[in-house]
């Protein structure tokens, strides 16, 4: 049995990792939120320390480390706001844990360098949550384009719209310097996704930069993508608004849907299972997709080129 602390146990995701760590059967020691609406521990872990400064957090992992005590800890799993990501891994590291990080991993690329230099320093390992990749039809699709010619290139449309409320853009998922932006915050596990599929990237071009949506078009070695993403509701189709649907998301390949709605339930705990067997998605996994999204956050838009019809639309 490994012991886990658990950084941001109050955020969306946090239950994820709480279920996996047990089902994988192993024990959740702390948790650290500022926010005490953490009442869902009683239902993995009633016993967990929980703290909400950072400073006494920190002193219980390390008091625990100093002792040589059975509950010293093995992992710390991060679902803190993206831009602490990066300082709560080298917290991880120099506390003798390996790190399980949601995604984004970190903002910009450097980061991903100064955390290889730690993760060297320490000897500890660093892996992250990229759970698409775990996926059946994405393994299935990936399996099948791997089989094709080498100069093969699909056409791709890709859209995901998840609506938000009012609360979004006041809190730090609406401030650039925190989030990163809507295509960090929403859409680097897609990219990830594109590029675990079709390859290598090697264009990418920004066409629309909106505090609630995004969109514009990358080239990978096998496919041509269109992509567009938004946190607006009046994006998603009328049918499916009309039946008080608030989420759409569509993947095509030449013009065929590709169907993974389902599937996702265990994804976080198969995820936890590969990184406790040593087959975890480590830094160098990231760095495609976190060089997307950077560059998606700091480019000029253009106003030509492949375009994603709802980024026409809303341009």
């Amino acid at each position: 049995m490994k012991n886990f602390a658990l950084i941001g146990a109050a955020g969306f995701v946090a239950p994820r990792h709480m279920k996996a760590i047990k089902d994988t059967g192993n024990n959740l020691i702390a948790a650290l939120d500022s926010n005490d609406s953490v009442g869902i521990l009683d239902s993995y872990f009633p016993e967990t320390d929980f703290f909400r400064e950072f400073e006494r957090f920190d002193r219980h992992v390390d008091k625990l480390r100093r002792a040589g005590s059975r509950q010293k800890i093995d992992f710390v799993s991060i679902c803190s706001p993206n831009y602490l990501h990066d300082s709560h891994i080298r917290f991880a590291l120099r506390s003798d844990a390996d790190a399980i990080c949601e995604k984004p991993l970190v903002l910009n690329p450097w980061n991903i360098d100064g955390l290889s230099e730690v993760e060297a320093s320490t000897g500890r390992k660093i892996s992250t949550i990229l759970q698409l990749r775990l996926h059946p039809a994405i393994i299935d699709l990936r399996d099948k384009i791997t089989k094709e010619p080498g100069d093969t290139k699909h056409e791709v449309d890709l859209c995901y719209v998840t609506s938000r409320g009012n609360w979004y853009l006041r809190s730090w998922k609406g401030d650039l310097k925190k989030s990163g932006g809507i295509a960090t915050n929403i859409g680097v596990h897609f990219f990830d996704m594109l590029h675990f599929i079709f390859g290598e990237l090697q264009d990418n071009v920004v066409h629309l930069h909106e505090d609630t949506k995004a969109a514009g078009y990358l080239e990978f070695e096998h496919a041509r993508v269109r992509w567009f993403m938004s946190i607006d509701v009046e994006d998603v189709p009328a049918r499916l608004r009309e039946d008080g649907m608030r989420t759409f998301r569509s993947i095509t390949v030449d013009g065929e849907e590709i169907e993974f709605s389902g599937g996702f339930t265990e994804l976080h705990t198969r995820s936890y299972e590969a990184i406790l067997r040593g087959e975890s998605f480590g830094l160098e996994d990231n760095r495609t997709a976190i060089e997307a999204v950077a560059n998606i956050r700091n480019a000029k838009t253009a106003t030509s080129g492949e375009m994603h019809p709802l980024a026409a639309k809303a341009s």
